[in-house]
């Protein structure tokens, strides 16, 4: 009688894939539900404080201009160390952000909460770690529909979170849901426990972070494709910050201008997904620049037809659709190029020019409001830079360095 094999332990379940993306999708969701919802206390804490909208849109700007000089940083700290610690600070000062928010009463505590501590935060508790540590968990084949997985959940939290926002606003003041929201944010700390652990790298040659940037920047691709996401960034923020009151400007109801956010949401569920499973199987740049071009057809349509509820609703949906699609076809596009050892800071820093236009966006919505009395301009320049992004990834090449091929 032959002894059996001995078997390989099984890992627990909190170690297992399934359990390690459960957890960093429903820290997704939160972290990006949270920031989505931010568009609604524009109109009421300006209102309460007399401020002009420029003064709340400075705040969000810096606040996504820190997150993006953060996210490098962030990234190049999960890449060491791993992905559970700097999620779990950057999910701490995060909710820190939300709670001094809630009793911001000046222009100056307004920035240092909403702009400095909650661009800090989500730096450090961002989907871009969560989307790094992804790509280490799955197979190169697998690694598409993963990183559209994260993104979708992401996009569940505007989905979801927004309209619960607009219910607090509504119910107990905006001061009281930011409250709530600060203790929201703290449910991300257990989520981060799930992604400890260091990278395993060991199947590719070491890199420093120098040599990483050197042959990143070297690389004409990575930069069309960091030129491209700024793009991304600007549509993003400044419809985000803004929709909400250009809604209620056109005297359409508060609440629809929450419920316009949260469909763009739940349109961004099915894009997000969508995107990340035809990344798998066809061209992600001709799919990007399908993106971008299609974004600057829905805003123009959008502006050029009368506003009503049915057409915000439309825009809504169809926006949603093309929102964070670009998302997954991006990080798996560095991936793709430099492998999986230093993406979550490569993507960092594609995510920063994504974040420079977000800063932009935001600010040069509040700025020009004010100066004008209409956005008008700042959606013809989203039009314009849809336009732009199309083109600017036709020419990429998509392959890795030939220090991957080496390696294999």
């Amino acid at each position: 009688m032959t002894a059996s094999a001995p078997t390989e332990p099984q890992s627990p379940f909190w170690r297992t894939t399934l359990f390690v993306i459960a957890a960093g999708c429903l820290l997704a969701l939160l972290s990006f539900g949270l920031r989505s919802s931010f568009g609604l206390f524009l109109d009421p804490m300006s209102s309460e404080f007399g401020w002009g909208r420029e003064v709340f849109a400075i705040a969000i700007a810096l606040q996504n201009l820190l997150w993006g000089l953060s996210q490098p940083v962030a990234g190049a700290f999960a890449d060491r160390y791993g992905s559970g610690r700097v999620l779990t600070i950057g999910a701490l000062i995060y909710a820190a952000g939300l709670f001094i928010m809630a009793d911001a009463s000046t222009p100056g505590m307004l920035t240092l909460s909403a702009g400095v501590l909650v661009g800090l935060g989500v730096a450090g508790a961002s989907f871009a770690i969560v989307l790094a540590a992804f790509t280490r968990r799955v197979s190169p084949e697998k690694r598409s529909w993963a990183l559209g997985i994260g993104t979708a959940a992401g996009s569940a939290g505007q989905f979801f979170v927004v309209p619960l926002g607009q219910s607090f606003i509504s119910a107990y003041g905006w001061s009281m849901a930011l409250t709530i929201f600060g203790f929201m944010a703290l449910l991300m700390v257990p989520c981060a426990a799930a992604l400890t652990g260091r990278p395993d790298t060991r199947q590719e040659a070491k890199q420093s972070i120098r040599a990483a940037l050197g042959e990143a920047f070297a690389h004409p691709s990575y930069n069309y494709l960091t030129a491209g996401f700024f793009v991304c960034g600007f549509h993003v923020a400044f419809i985000q910050t803004h929709l909400p009151a250009y809604i209620t400007d056109m005297g359409l109801q508060a609440g629809l201008a929450a419920w316009a956010l949260a469909l763009v949401g739940g349109g961004n569920i099915i894009g997000a997904y969508t995107s990340g499973v035809l990344g798998g199987r066809f061209s992600k740049k001709y799919l990007l620049s399908a993106l971008y071009f299609a974004r600057a057809i829905v805003i123009a349509l959008f502006i050029l037809l009368p506003i009503s509820e049915a057409s915000v609703l439309a825009f809504s949906l169809a926006i949603g659709l093309l929102w964070l699609s670009t998302v997954p076809l991006t990080s798996g596009l560095v991936a793709q190029f430099f492998g999986t050892q230093h993406m979550a800071m490569l993507f960092g820093i594609v995510f920063f020019s994504h974040q420079v236009g977000a800063f932009l966006g935001v600010w040069m919505g509040g700025y020009l409001f004010d100066e004008t009395g209409s956005y008008d301009v700042v959606w013809w320049i989203s039009v314009a830079l849809g336009l732009l992004a199309a083109a600017i990834h036709w020419p990429i090449r998509e392959q890795g360095v030939a220090r991957l091929a080496q390696a294999g």
